[in-house]
């Protein structure tokens, strides 16, 4: 009878238990519908309530309580709010979209003044080590020009390195970019794309831009140390230790051929390293300017031959031709592989920038007058004009700027006896026919 009894308490006691946690599961979803709905009819005021008892008694129902949590903080500027989300976040949920949380509350705390440079970088750093890719833009920048401030001078390989991780991390979301506008541009000359694909092709085509626009900044930004008199030394330094990652010679024959230290017995040396470690098509193209430099011209075309044919990749396969087109001399020839990358590749913006600069380097020897060489500039902002359109993040913006700022001016449009819209043959090598400009 006793055990009966016992029994029968027991039972009591959980079904109690369970009743309770029944109650309190159902008023945690009923807050959380309540204070989702006041988030989303911007009454951020009145959730601060139900987002409070949330995170105190149900701070692991959902990561959304968090989403919505900072979107209160940041709305109503209340810093003590927002490092509770962020703190409570971070230990109830710390591995789920971890890198966003850190590098949102670094944004909150920098647009309101509120954290040390010190503070910020933190969080910064956390949020790089967690997943860069989950970072805002602007905060890659800042992160990276925070490890250049605090490195350049006692451990430039550190921001080598990290140049290097964010600008894959970079290309890899622009080619994302890339593709996905080239199929929504796609619809859209067709007229069957949709609202949804609209909204879509505008915020991939502003985050593309953005992202450009970072590119160029790192660019800026590590020039300033990656010379080939800080470079070269650094490499043959650590040589030895790295002569078969792959990685590390990848990134520096890339480095000391972007920063035209190519010519240095180092970049051979590291190249032909690459070239045994990987036996990659990148490696093999590298071999095959040095072959060409070296006065091989036939071994370097069927080096750059067993390259090309070795990738299968058409993104690059188009980048293995433009930079064949960079390293060759003639300017012709240099168009020519140019569009050969754009069969690759069509929405390749770096191509259509290439040739551009090359027509921009031709006006001085393509016109008699300055009304014929500053035409040569129109041809120029046409392909720039180009690359803007199909692949906005490739940082088009400034060549964009630089050639219209050299096109005839209405004066000189007039003095020369044209007419504004005509068509116009540009002489030389360059052989298009481009319209006057309107100004």
């Amino acid at each position: 009878m006793k055990k009966i009894t016992t029994y029968l308490l027991t039972g009591l006691f959980l079904f109690a238990a369970v009743g309770l946690n029944a109650q309190a599961s159902q008023d945690c979803t009923i807050k959380y519908n309540l204070f989702k709905g006041d988030v989303n009819t911007k009454k951020y005021e009145q959730s601060k309530e139900n987002l409070n008892y949330l995170m105190t008694n149900c701070p692991k129902l959902s990561v959304n309580i968090y989403i919505y949590g900072a979107k209160t903080a940041d709305n109503l500027k209340d810093a003590a709010l927002y490092k509770k989300v962020y703190e409570t976040r971070i230990a109830n949920f710390p591995e789920k979209g971890v890198a966003k949380a850190h590098s949102d509350y670094a944004t909150f705390l920098d647009d309101n003044n509120l954290g040390s440079e010190d503070e910020i970088f933190s969080l910064l750093e956390k949020a790089y080590k967690a997943d860069p890719k989950d970072m805002g833009v602007k905060n890659i920048f800042k992160y990276f020009k925070g490890i250049v401030s605090r490195y350049k001078d006692s451990d430039p390989q550190k921001v080598f390195d990290t140049y290097d991780d964010v600008m894959e991390s970079v290309e890899e979301k622009l080619d994302d970019y890339n593709k996905k506008i080239s199929k929504l541009m796609a619809k859209d000359s067709l007229g069957t794309i949709d609202a949804k694909g609209k909204r879509l092709l505008k915020a991939y085509t502003t985050n593309s831009k953005a992202l450009g626009l970072i590119e160029g900044g790192l660019d800026a930004d590590i020039s300033e140390i990656a010379t080939c008199e800080r470079l070269i030394p650094i490499f043959s330094r650590d040589f030895e230790a790295n002569k078969t990652n792959g990685v590390w010679l990848r990134r520096g024959v890339s480095r000391l051929y972007n920063k035209e230290c190519d010519t240095d017995p180092l970049f051979e040396k590291m190249a032909k390293a690459y070239a045994d470690v990987t036996q990659s098509a990148d490696a093999f193209n590298f071999i095959a300017g040095v072959l060409e430099r070296n006065g091989d011209k036939s071994g370097a075309a069927s080096m750059r031959k067993k390259a090309f044919e070795l990738e299968t990749d058409p993104n690059k396969k188009a980048r293995l031709k433009l930079r064949e087109a960079q390293g060759t001399r003639n300017s012709s020839r240099a168009r020519a592989l140019a569009y050969e990358a754009l069969k690759y590749n069509p929405n390749m913006g770096k191509a259509y920038l290439f040739i551009a600069s090359l027509y921009a380097k031709s006006a001085n020897s393509c016109g008699d007058d300055e009304f014929e060489k500053r035409m040569v500039y129109v041809a120029a902002l046409n392909k720039a004009e180009k690359a803007q359109r199909v692949d906005p993040g490739c940082g088009a913006g400034r060549y964009i700027s630089s050639y219209r700022g050299n096109v005839p001016s209405k004066k000189l449009i007039f003095t020369k006896g044209v007419a504004a819209g005509s068509a116009h043959k540009i002489g030389c090598w360059i052989g298009e026919t481009v319209r006057v400009p309107n100004n």
